[in-house]
């Protein structure tokens, strides 16, 4: 009896389309239309529609707003990568999310016992946070704000014993009081929670958490003030996006 190996005509074409498909999606990190991934691949445009419902389906790729992407079931394939290839995966996550939602967006984590801002993806018309004052102004801006309504009391005392509330703007919180609290238990439900010009003027935000054994994280979105009434809508289609391939590249660096 012959091996596979020596027998080439028992190779599945279909499945060897589909890693052609997953792999011309993987060089796309903000996505591609079928026409492209039917171009870079050399296959038909019908087969590629085919294998692209077969992909999406089994969550090997995401379909958004008619561009194809990784989905989570590449991200569970292999349980190591590279500091670099997590963070160009998270770097490609975020950017499809400011696509997405023509908003910038900004992922920050509580990390031996700091508030800091890891990676951000800027829109059309809505730059990323001055990260400068990141750290110090947690009480400030969306994502910090949620950060510390995630922190236990003593956390919180200890941030902002270390960097107390000054004030970036006249709407700047000034007091710990002031500041939302999140649930302990099942915090992504929470509303998410907002900020009006209180970093920045002329800037509002909005942002949710992520939370993973005990990480903590938050994924927020900016707009420019003549677009705050986008806000609410922004924050929901925020909070319905946070899924396992974003939890996994963001406690995966």
């Amino acid at each position: 009896m012959s091996r596979i190996t020596d027998a080439p005509t028992t190779l599945i074409t279909s499945a060897q389309r589909a890693l052609r498909l997953l792999e011309a999606a993987a060089r796309h990190p903000a996505g591609a239309t079928a026409k492209q991934l039917a171009r870079d691949t050399g296959l038909a445009l019908g087969t590629t529609y085919h294998l692209l419902r077969t992909l999406v389906h089994d969550s090997y790729l995401e379909r958004r707003e008619g561009l194809y992407c990784t989905g989570p079931a590449v991200s569970g394939l292999t349980r190591e990568e590279s500091p670099a290839a997590g963070r160009s995966r998270l770097d490609g996550l975020l950017g499809r999310l400011a696509h997405e939602l023509s908003a910038a967006v900004h992922f920050a984590w509580y990390k031996d016992g700091e508030v800091d801002l890891v990676a951000a993806a800027a829109a059309p018309g809505a730059p990323t946070a001055d990260p400068r004052h990141f750290r110090s102004g947690a009480h400030a801006h969306a994502a910090g704000k949620t950060l510390l309504a995630l922190m236990s009391a003593e956390e919180r005392r200890a941030h902002l014993a270390r960097y107390p509330m000054v004030p970036f703007t006249p709407y700047t919180l000034r007091e710990p009081a002031h500041l939302p609290l999140l649930p302990k238990q099942g915090p992504q439900r929470a509303v998410p929670i907002t900020q009006y010009q209180e970093y920045a003027l002329g800037t509002a935000g909005a942002a949710v958490p992520i939370v993973l054994g005990s990480g903590l994280a938050a994924v927020a979105v900016a707009l420019p003030m003549t677009q705050a009434h986008r806000l609410p809508e922004i924050a929901g289609q925020l909070r319905t996006r946070v899924g396992d391939d974003l939890v996994t590249a963001a406690f995966g660096l």
